[in-house]
């Protein structure tokens, strides 16, 4: 995958004008950790976006940071207050969370890199053992509409050590001393996940789940995490039954990185039967077939820092039905391109909608996919980390400059 194979997509101009960019950054060396290679959102992007950039010349490298299972247990607990959840952080829980990190940064060698990128709260600490010789950037993937306010004045210690921090969407912008930016998300056209299938492809994945075909299908393709509110979408499915019969195709898999995605799943199963079907799988060709052959894609989440799924979803020419929530009112345009809801019974009224209306529902999946060729392919979020990459080599030769011209003058 290159930035050149998006020409179609893009046009040449924007091509032209990435690969430039990427040239002047040739020199540097990128690191992005995170904290799982798969699973989740975060590193679906990574995955595509640090190759997209060494095919660039631009040498990007991604680090994992390793913990054991109650590490992870804390850094759910962080994540979950940082999305509004109650509760506080012992004493002990933040010695494991520091500790860990010191652990890593001993592993890691960060300091031999231009610029580091550290995503979501599992690595902050680490920047607060090395010399700060070169720009730290903190993406936060995660909705900060109302972050606890004990997490974040705990955190606000290691954040406001980064030289700028990133955010999906302007509402998440919080009061820290680094600069804030905002980078919507965006998908890889070319993955496994998105890349376009035959019917007889499709079909021949969703038999291998014994997934029924002779009903329309309702799925949501997401972790199994309580703030997707899997619950929600099969009570909403419920009660769409009862006026249009179809069949609920919930499909995720637990991250790595998150210890209560089993526990959430195993809530599910005793629901299950012919017609819902739970199915907890890393697959990414499923989820393609899926996507590709749903009538209706649910994304009923409570909160939401970006649905990339709901992306995904789009890009196949899928009607989109998501929670009115964080970065997918970025996404949908209600009653345009999807539709947005706060509830189970709106979702319900919406599905029901469009389960009885193709018309609609081919519509609205044409425009779902024109919205993500203009605003989520994964060149656009590349050039506005090019673009924050420049900006801080600007800096550095702005210092240089008033510290030679200072030298002069005396």
């Amino acid at each position: 995958m290159r930035v050149q194979d998006y020409e179609r997509f893009i046009g040449a101009e924007a091509v032209d004008r990435i690969l430039g960019k990427a040239q002047k950054l040739s020199d540097k060396h990128i690191v992005n950790v995170s904290s799982t290679y798969y699973g989740g959102g975060v590193a679906s992007k990574l995955s595509s976006l640090t190759l997209l950039m060494n095919e660039a010349g631009l040498k990007t490298g991604w680090r994992i940071i390793q913990g054991n299972p109650d590490f992870f247990n804390v850094t759910k607990g962080i994540h979950n207050m940082l999305q509004g959840a109650t509760g506080q952080l012992d004493d002990k829980q933040k010695r494991l969370f520091e500790q860990v990190n010191f652990e890593n940064a001993k592993r890691k060698h960060l300091q031999h890199h231009d610029i580091v990128v550290i995503h979501d709260p599992q690595p902050l600490s680490l920047i607060e053992h090395y010399e700060h010789r070169v720009p730290w950037v903190w993406r936060c993937h995660i909705d900060l509409t109302s972050p606890n306010p004990h997490v974040w004045q705990y955190l606000r210690k290691f954040i406001d050590r980064y030289d700028a921090v990133v955010v999906s969407i302007p509402q998440y912008a919080q009061s820290i001393h680094p600069p804030q930016f905002f980078h919507l998300p965006a998908t890889d056209p070319f993955s496994l996940i998105n890349q376009e299938l035959s019917d007889a492809e499709i079909d021949e994945a969703l038999e291998e789940y014994n997934i029924p075909t002779d009903l329309p299908i309702v799925t949501q393709v997401s972790r199994f995490d309580k703030w997707k509110d899997p619950q929600g979408v099969i009570d909403a499915w419920r009660m769409t039954r009862k006026k249009v019969d179809c069949t609920l195709v919930l499909l995720g898999s637990a991250a790595t990185d998150d210890p209560e995605g089993e526990a959430v799943y195993q809530s599910l199963l005793d629901q299950q039967d012919e017609r819902l079907l739970i199915i907890n799988r890393e697959d990414s060709i499923l989820v393609n077939a899926v996507q590709r052959k749903a009538a209706v894609v649910i994304q009923k989440s409570i909160r939401e820092g970006f649905g990339l799924t709901v992306t995904e979803a789009m890009w196949k020419g899928a009607p989109v039905i998501g929670g009115n929530v964080g970065g997918i009112r970025y996404q949908i345009e209600d009653g345009v391109n999807g539709f947005l809801v706060s509830n189970v019974e709106e979702t319900a009224e919406r599905m029901q909608e469009l389960l009885q209306d193709e018309d609609k529902r081919r519509q609205m999946g044409v425009e779902a996919r024109e919205t993500v060729k203009r605003k989520f392919l994964m060149t656009r979020l590349m050039e506005q980390y090019l673009d924050l990459f420049a900006s801080f080599d600007i800096c550095v030769k702005v210092r240089e400059d008033r510290t030679l011209e200072k030298a002069m003058l005396e």
